[in-house]
């Protein structure tokens, strides 16, 4: 096998490498910034070269990050690597990996749909294929962004008109980045999170164009209470932080929103359905360009994608059993 399951995750023998090791490697390819697959302790990372400095943020000054172009091949003891666009957030990567004629592809984190802050999605032929499956199950579908946005823009008018101060909590790496780009930047004023502020610089450095932000403190609060439009991390919810925007109206914005009850049950005005990963038809479909024989699959709703598969005739199984969970206290992590 060209890669191996292990304690430490996704390990290629023959190069010497893990991909998005759950704990400090030797040697690690890391697909992407989240705290969930970039994690500190690392002596050398391998990168994509737009999300060079994400993951750097993540993985401390003390890890030798290596950022490389999108295509472009390293070789490591004889393994061809390249790295290609996954289309999840900013320099998001999926990883090919290549050793005499025999082709694995890890796809990291993807989304199939465009977005206007990270590179599109690639298909990657293969004959292994790695894939995610955070939402994999049929129920989850995703609408364009242009309805999406005009949903949210909508709404922030409708906030003003009852002077309240509009709250969009989306998480504060990638989620929240689309979700300014997206904003209506004639409607108000936009204030961040500190959260989301940290990684608005290394957005603009790769030229993504973003909307004007002020910091959210509470004197930017007190000057557009009621006008405007607050975009904070999950995290910030049900804190004393919260209290300098009031009287306001909450939303949050995420793929969990599909799922009936999930507004209510954080005390929410607005849930609006919208994820940096992959839907249920976004999945089978990437799948199916890789024209991959082989699929691993990985997180979330697994066991369902695989026995989908495997009624379609191809060999797949879950991946993931010593996978630790993600801190979902972290405002890095996505969904």
């Amino acid at each position: 096998m060209l890669l191996q399951e292990t304690k430490l995750g996704l390990y290629c023998p023959a190069g010497d490498f893990y991909v998005d090791p759950y704990r400090g490697a030797p040697y690690a390819v890391v697909t992407h910034g989240h705290a969930d697959h970039a994690r500190w302790g690392s002596k050398q990372v391998l990168t994509s070269a737009s999300g060079k400095d994400l993951v750097q943020a993540r993985v401390g000054d003390k890890t030798a990050v290596q950022g490389i172009p999108f295509g472009e091949t390293v070789m490591r003891k004889g393994v061809k690597i390249s790295l290609h666009p996954a289309g999840h957030i900013l320099g998001s990567a999926q990883v090919r990996i290549e050793h005499k004629g025999e082709v694995v592809v890890v796809s990291g984190d993807y989304k199939t749909l465009p977005d206007a802050t990270c590179e599109s999605f690639e298909p990657v032929k293969c004959h292994t294929f790695i894939t995610e499956s955070t939402f994999g199950l049929p129920i989850y579908r995703w609408r364009p962004d242009e309805e999406l946005f005009a949903d949210i823009n909508a709404w922030w008018r409708e906030c003003q008109d009852e002077g309240k101060t509009t709250v969009l909590f989306a998480y504060s790496l990638g989620k929240a980045q689309r979700l300014l780009a997206g904003l209506d930047r004639e409607t108000g004023p936009i204030l961040v999170h500190g959260a989301v502020v940290q990684f608005l610089e290394a957005y603009r450095n790769q030229g993504i164009d973003l909307p004007f932000t002020q910091y959210a403190n509470k004197e930017n609060a007190q000057a557009h209470k009621g006008k405007a439009m607050v975009v904070a991390p999950p995290s910030a919810m049900g804190t004393t932080w919260m209290k300098k925007f009031q009287p306001a109206s909450l939303a949050f914005a995420s793929g969990w929103m599909t799922v009936r009850g999930g507004r209510r049950r954080q005390g929410l005005d607005r849930g609006f359905v919208v994820s940096d990963h992959a839907d249920w038809d976004g999945l089978l479909s990437a799948i199916d360009a890789t024209g991959a024989e082989h699929i691993g699959v990985t997180h979330g709703h697994g066991e369902v994608l695989v026995r989908w598969l495997r009624e379609q005739g191809k060999d797949a199984w879950k991946l993931g059993a010593e996978r630790p969970e993600a801190p979902r206290e972290d405002p890095g992590v996505e969904e």
